[in-house]
C-alpha cells in the first residue's frame, strides 16, 4: 500500500485539506482572517481557506518527521525576516497557529501526544495512507511512468 512518501506532497496536502474542510472538528479560529503566519511575513495569507492547507501540511509533517514538537514545527514554518538595510535573519513561524492546528488534529484523533512530542495515531496513519493510495491510483492512470515515483 502506498504511503505519504510515495506521492507528491503538494497534491497530498491539497487533497487532505479538501477532506478536512468536510470534517466538523476542523474549523478555523476567529482570528484567522487578521493574523500573519509569522513575524517574518509582511502580510496575512491571501488564500481564504489557508487554515486547512496549513493543518494538512502540519499533519503530513508530523507523519514524516514525528515525534515532533511545536518548536520544531515553528522552525519548519519560519523564514527570513527583511530588516531593511540590515542583513536578514531567520525567524520562527507562529506558535499559536501550530498549537491550534495540533489541538484540532488531536481532537479528531489523528495525532497523539507522547513524551517526545506529537506522533500520528493509527487512525491518522490510516487516513493519510488511504489518501496516498487514491492519489497514487489516479496518477498511475494519468501517467503510467509515475508508478516508479
Amino acid at each position: 500500500m502506498p504511503t505519504v512518501f510515495d506521492v507528491p506532497p503538494d497534491i497530498l496536502i491539497e487533497r487532505v485539506a479538501e477532506r478536512l474542510k468536510e470534517m466538523e472538528e476542523f474549523r478555523p479560529p476567529e482570528w484567522v482572517n487578521y493574523v500573519k503566519t509569522g513575524v517574518h511575513k509582511e502580510r496575512s495569507p491571501e488564500q481564504p481557506d489557508w487554515w486547512y492547507y496549513r493543518v494538512a501540511a502540519i499533519f503530513r509533517k508530523v507523519y514524516t518527521d514525528g515525534p515532533v514538537g511545536i518548536e520544531r514545527l515553528r522552525t519548519a514554518y519560519g523564514g527570513r525576516k527583511n530588516r531593511g538595510v540590515k542583513p536578514e535573519k531567520f525567524r520562527k513561524g507562529s506558535g499559536s497557529i501550530v498549537r491550534k492546528a495540533l489541538q484540532q488534529l488531536e481532537k479528531a484523533g489523528f495525532v497523539e501526544k507522547t513524551d517526545e512530542g506529537r506522533v500520528v495515531s493509527g487512525k491518522g496513519r490510516s487516513f493519510l495512507d488511504r489518501m496516498s493510495a487514491e492519489i497514487k491510483k489516479e496518477l498511475e492512470k494519468e501517467i503510467p511512468a509515475i508508478a516508479k515515483y
